[in-house]
């Protein structure tokens, strides 16, 4: 018989210091899905995805990733709408970077100008006086990283927001932006069945800098019947999902999966991931299978 789960059971994750002054528990939650399809619109059902959100917050989740752009601004108003006045320890992160033309319609633009609009924009449909982390959301190739970065660091310096962080990027430039800010994150491509971000999450990991997986439950082929995910899951009586958390909490000290839902059945099957402990041998086998 498996043993309850604690009422908060993404303490178990462990924490992690943003900056080294924003301690969040490991385990966190994505805002994306609270959208309507195509990460575009209202959802159907936004008072479920209120529910998802105070839940979250019930089952020990200290931080939360959204975007402006996810809706847009449909994401960061629902967080809003749930959760405000905010817990303490609640840390709110969010990015700009996008814009939207549509749903699955993503463009990058990184003018300066556009950059401190879409930040001002966040701190109010969050209802925040300042964003504790402001992630880059994607890096505009037509604009110079010292302009993109440099007009967050002007909003970090007027106290409209704490730390700054970057999205879906290589080595060479995490340590270009590092020359221009201090980078305390990275958000990244990341999950169990895809490691091509493998270098960047150790230069996190060395640098002590929060690497952030988007996309942190895809298990594919490892869940198949009788596949190595789906034979350990099995084994620890939890699902292939919540395995595949659990191996990313594994993996490095400063991992912080994010992973999304639109129900509440599924947060909370997700965020006892949390308090699944794989044994060295299972750690390993399941590193080995792709």
């Amino acid at each position: 018989m498996n043993a309850p789960h604690p009422p908060r059971p993404a303490e178990a994750s462990g924490t992690f210091a943003l900056g080294g002054d924003l301690p969040v528990n490991r385990l966190g939650y994505g805002a994306m899905q609270l959208t309507g399809p195509g990460v575009w619109g209202e959802p159907a059902d936004p008072a479920e995805a209120v529910r998802v959100l105070r839940r979250a917050v019930e089952l020990g989740v200290t931080f939360i990733d959204t975007a402006d752009s996810y809706g847009p601004f449909v994401s960061e108003r629902l967080i809003r709408e749930a959760l405000h006045p905010y817990a303490d320890d609640l840390v709110i992160a969010t990015k700009g970077g996008y814009t939207r033309c549509g749903p699955g319609d993503w463009r990058p633009v990184g003018r300066p100008e556009y950059l401190r609009q879409q930040a001002e924009l966040s701190l109010r449909h969050l209802g925040l006086e300042r964003i504790d982390l402001y992630q880059l959301h994607r890096i505009d190739a037509q604009v110079p990283l010292a302009d993109q970065l440099g007009e967050l660091v002007l909003l970090q310096q007027e106290g409209k927001i704490r730390h700054i962080g970057v999205s879906e990027v290589t080595v060479r430039q995490l340590e270009e932006a590092r020359g221009i800010a201090e980078i305390v994150s990275v958000q990244n491509l990341y999950n169990l069945a895809n490691r091509r971000a493998e270098d960047v999450l150790e230069y996190a990991e060395r640098e002590n800098i929060a690497f952030i997986p988007w996309y942190p439950i895809a298990t594919g082929e490892l869940a198949r019947p009788g596949g190595p995910l789906d034979a350990a899951a099995k084994e620890h009586g939890a699902s292939p999902s919540q395995l595949a958390l659990a191996w990313l909490l594994r993996r490095s000290p400063v991992m912080l999966p994010i992973p999304g839902t639109s129900r509440v059945a599924h947060v909370e099957e997700n965020t006892a991931a949390a308090a699944v402990t794989l044994t060295d041998e299972e750690f390993a086998a399941l590193t080995e299978a792709v």
